[in-house]
């Protein structure tokens, strides 16, 4: 089953092979370890509006400017019906940066407000054929792809953000409008599968 999980990963990293838009949500009923200690998956956290799925990491610099935007996501459309979730694949890091003690000890430290879980052989990973971190996977109720890419167009500052694609995406969700941008460039450090 590894060697399969692994010519997946391989394959996806290699050809780009993500889930197009429209796609089924993968996977939903992998289990997930999440740092309260519960086993998950996204069939159990699945939101009534909508499912955002961030592929994530304690040590990425992409991921640390970003994630006070993650905090600000949460805080404002959790409420709303979307569940959230991120998710660290670094299986390469699960003994050091990226245990499950360190993804503890991070969340507590960034007052995460939504779910933070590890992907133990990276088998979601690969099903999205996610690749960064982080990486947005954005469904509606239906559990069909409606967003992926970047949270938005300025990693560095969020007060110079122009686009904030993610939350356009969410906000159009909502609304029950078309999404007007679908995908943008997923920016972050690769995740490290092995």
């Amino acid at each position: 089953m590894h060697s399969i999980i692994k010519i997946s990963i391989f394959l996806s990293f290699l050809f780009g092979m993500e889930l197009e838009i429209g796609s089924s949500m993968p996977k939903r009923k992998l289990v997930l370890n999440d740092v309260d200690g519960r086993s998950i998956s996204l069939s159990d956290i699945k939101g009534k509006e909508g499912t955002l799925v961030i592929f994530s990491c304690n040590t990425c610099p992409w991921v640390l400017r970003w994630e006070d935007r993650y905090l600000d996501i949460a805080k404002r459309y959790i409420p709303n019906g979307v569940s959230m979730i991120a998710v660290n694949s670094n299986v390469a890091r699960f003994q050091g940066d990226d245990s499950m003690e360190e993804m503890k000890k991070h969340a507590k430290k960034m007052n995460y407000n939504f779910i933070y879980a590890q992907d133990t052989d990276a088998e979601l990973a690969s099903a999205f054929g996610a690749t960064k971190t982080p990486h947005v996977y954005l469904f509606d109720k239906s559990d069909k792809l409606v967003y992926r890419g970047s949270i938005d167009d300025n990693a560095r500052d969020a007060k110079k953000v122009e686009e904030p694609f993610l939350e356009n995406a969410l906000d159009a969700l909502l609304a029950n409008k078309i999404i007007k941008k679908t995908t943008s460039k997923a920016l972050g450090c690769s995740i490290k599968f092995n």
